[in-house]
């Protein structure tokens, strides 16, 4: 039982899986709100064109 235990508590992958599901999280943040700001800024320009075409 006691080499089970340490066996278990000496395991590393699954922290290192966590740590790589939050990278993924942070990274899927950053480009979310990068393609959000892009897609308001375009957004706003095309209503320009369209404003300046009228």
């Amino acid at each position: 039982m006691g080499k089970l235990i340490s066996s278990f508590l000496g395991n590393e992958s699954g922290a290192t899986a966590v740590e790589y599901g939050l990278i993924a999280s942070f990274i899927a943040l950053v480009v979310i709100t990068g393609l959000k700001t892009v897609g308001t800024n375009l957004n706003a320009k095309f209503s320009s064109v369209s404003n300046g075409l009228n």
